[in-house]
């Protein structure tokens, strides 16, 4: 099979196709043809493994190699066909149309995973490119909108709402019945418009920080804000939720955690079965719908980390077979 693959850090340039052996199955497992996959920001930081780029240095080199990447293939979220399955699986049969996370990487034509995974049949009615770029950014903001406690009634602002989290965290929010206020660029104001925002922010022009309203929670998706610059900005009892943690954050996590009713709040998205379940039921009724900047099939994955590099992709980047 084709797979892209990476043996040290650096540009995109270190993303390379080569001829793998397909996944042998076990018998609890199911083999995937994949269709489609992301790159995510998450991807770009890991193939990059720079001081300047990973959160938590030098914890996260540790993880993923301190010298070179312990896993060589990149890509978190997948949707593909089941081509077959092990002897004891029960849950799942060959040609059932799926989406879900694989820790062994996405970037290859076919994947392995335990029937109990975090896996699910994909929605009848969207394509693989649009579940394929559901379990990242939808379950990233789902997790993360729930650590902050959100109700309806409830006010959030969503900073970095073009992105793949920021997206689905505005349609998330107004699912739960929150007024949503969106902060991005003057370019993107209308795609957060029309996924639901009550209020937009530019902010080349204007300052949260600064026009005097509160929020119940203030959910930094890109890393580009602070708990303290916000922190004047949320309610008594508010949340500040950040997607991308620095040192600083995780001492505050800490320390708020057991001081003062202000609260900042983060962790790592859990990859289970049932909330892909639940973000395919809302993906199947139109409650929430992945939003696509652009497509490039799986020989042009390096071109697709250039893009994604610059940070300025609104939603999701989509790989194709």
């Amino acid at each position: 099979m084709k797979a892209i693959v990476y043996t040290k850090y650096g540009s995109p340039d270190v993303l390379q196709m080569q001829e793998l052996e397909k996944p042998t199955l076990e018998d609890n497992e199911v083999l995937i043809k994949v269709h489609a996959r992301t790159v995510s920001s998450g991807d770009s930081r890991m193939r990059n493994g720079s001081r300047k780029r990973l959160p938590l240095w030098p914890i996260s080199k540790m993880a993923i190699g301190l010298i070179k990447p312990k896993r060589t293939i990149l890509g978190m979220d997948f949707s593909g066909e089941i081509e077959s399955v092990g002897k004891n699986v029960k849950q799942f049969k060959k040609g059932d149309q799926v989406f879900g996370f694989c820790g062994k990487g996405t970037y290859a034509e076919y994947i392995s995973l335990q029937e109990n995974g975090p896996l699910a049949i994909k929605p009848t009615n969207i394509t693989y490119e649009e579940a394929a770029a559901i379990p990242f950014g939808a379950a990233s903001s789902l997790y993360f909108l729930r650590k902050g406690n959100i109700q309806s009634g409830k006010k959030v602002l969503i900073y970095g709402a073009s992105g793949s989290l920021g997206t689905y965290a505005i349609q998330l929010a107004k699912h739960f019945g929150a007024e949503v206020t969106a902060v991005c660029s003057t370019s993107n104001l209308e795609l957060v418009r029309s996924l639901g925002a009550d209020k937009v922010i530019d902010y080349t022009k204007e300052d949260y920080t600064k026009n005097g309203e509160t929020y119940d929670i203030i959910y930094d998706t890109v890393g580009k804000t602070s708990f303290s610059r916000s922190k004047n900005s949320l309610k008594q009892t508010g949340y500040f939720v950040t997607a991308v943690i620095h040192l600083p954050e995780l001492v505050q996590i800490i320390w708020t955690s057991k001081i003062g009713r202000k609260k900042i709040v983060s962790g790592i998205t859990p990859d289970n079965a049932e909330n892909l379940t639940f973000l395919g039921e809302l993906a199947e009724t139109g409650i929430i719908t992945p939003v696509i900047d652009r497509r490039y099939p799986l020989e042009q994955i390096a071109a697709a980390h250039e893009y994604v590099d610059k940070g300025h992709k609104k939603g999701n980047v989509v790989i194709t077979s």
